[in-house]
């Protein structure tokens, strides 16, 4: 093979390395049978919290729709949840990549954070089309109309309450697509699904798994439920004859320790992300507070019960999978990170409201 017969635009092309056709099937760039041509070269920026690149992901999939086939090159800050979807070059946010990055060339270039060094790259980087946020002098500014209207409802509460989009129509927006129920895109290790279905299997004695996602991360706790109630439900749930599996990270090992000993739900432990989207893709319901596991569950397509309290209930997309139950006499503290109330709202959000809506899922799911 000579030099002029490398198919640089090739899908599969590693540039340093053979690619992984040539590696598997031994084909050749002369004669390869599995030649797959770009036809858009596309940049996606997304640092921020893992929940808001989990679901950026939908967008990999329209992009392909609309141009055809797509190499994708992501720049994030959570590598290890794109690792394996439809991305095919993801890489870690720092000084190296950035510098790279602004010397490489794409089509299209996606920012959807408006943190000011991702809205530096997007500036810098060269493409034929952006979309999102950019630095414009010292200002955040937005690449089209539908951009700025998303920088408006960041700056004015009122604004963003009076929103009836949802993040994905948003973005899709931004992007110059059309949302069609896109689903998220999330990286599954297959083998250890199928080492936690042989554990469930052993023990949950035929039942629907119920989980129970009881944190919501350190930055709103105007979010939490009560573990008081938590355990009512836990018990609750146990007695209708579900098979409760408590969920969180370490944040809450502790707190779920004691759901569960006060309760009589079952609890593995907290592990690596990857184990847990691996554990949670065999529960059958999900109930969360609006969390990164609410992202999770709705990546692995699960019904979900989803408390919400301080945010606007327009931006979460269920997929028709889930419901949302706010608090009966409302919230007074939109985005807020400490609560104006003596009496947190979401102590009136009773467990057998979270239980009934529950029960409609789970007879769904059966």
């Amino acid at each position: 093979m000579n030099y002029s017969d490398i198919k640089f635009d090739c899908l599969y092309f590693k540039q340093e390395l053979p690619c992984k056709p040539h590696k598997e099937q031994g084909v050749s760039c002369i004669d390869c049978s599995v030649y797959k041509p770009v036809q858009k070269r596309v940049l996606i920026v997304k640092l921020g919290a893992l929940g808001d690149v989990i679901r950026t992901t939908p967008l990999m999939k329209a992009l392909e729709d609309k141009y055809g086939t797509c190499h994708f090159t992501w720049i994030t800050h959570s590598p290890a949840i794109i690792e394996n979807t439809r991305a095919q070059k993801v890489i870690p946010f720092n000084g190296l990549n950035f510098s790279i990055l602004q010397l490489s060339e794409f089509d299209i270039v996606i920012n959807l954070d408006k943190e000011k060094e991702a809205c530096l790259l997007a500036t810098h980087v060269k493409a034929e089309e952006k979309f999102g946020f950019f630095m414009n002098g010292n200002q955040i500014d937005g690449f089209n109309a539908h951009a700025q209207e998303k920088i408006l409802t960041g700056v004015d509460d009122g604004i963003s309450q009076l929103n009836t989009k949802s993040y994905l129509e948003e973005i899709f927006n931004i992007c110059e697509l059309t949302f069609d129920y896109q689903e998220y895109e999330i990286n599954l290790n297959h083998a250890l699904v199928d080492k936690w279905n042989t554990n469930f299997n052993e023990i949950k004695e035929g039942k629907t798994i119920i989980g129970l996602n009881t944190g919501c991360g350190p930055r709103w706790k105007t979010r939490l439920w009560p573990v008081a109630y938590w355990v009512e439900l836990a018990k609750n749930l146990k007695e209708q004859g579900y098979f409760v599996l408590l969920l969180g990270g370490a944040q809450e090992d502790e707190q779920n320790k004691q759901i569960a000993s006060e309760s009589g739900a079952h609890y593995a432990g907290h592990f690596s992300l990857e184990e847990f989207i691996a554990l949670s893709a065999n529960v059958d319901v999900v109930v969360t507070q609006v969390s990164m596991m609410m992202h999770i569950a709705t990546a692995l397509q699960k019904k979900m019960v989803l408390m919400n309290n301080i945010f606007n209930k327009h931006e979460f997309e269920l997929y028709k999978r889930g419901v949302i139950v706010e608090p009966s006499t409302s919230c007074d503290c939109f985005y807020g990170v400490t609560c104006s109330r003596e009496r947190s709202c979401m102590k009136d959000i009773s467990v057998e409201e979270i239980a009934t809506n529950v029960n409609k899922l789970a007879e769904v799911t059966a």
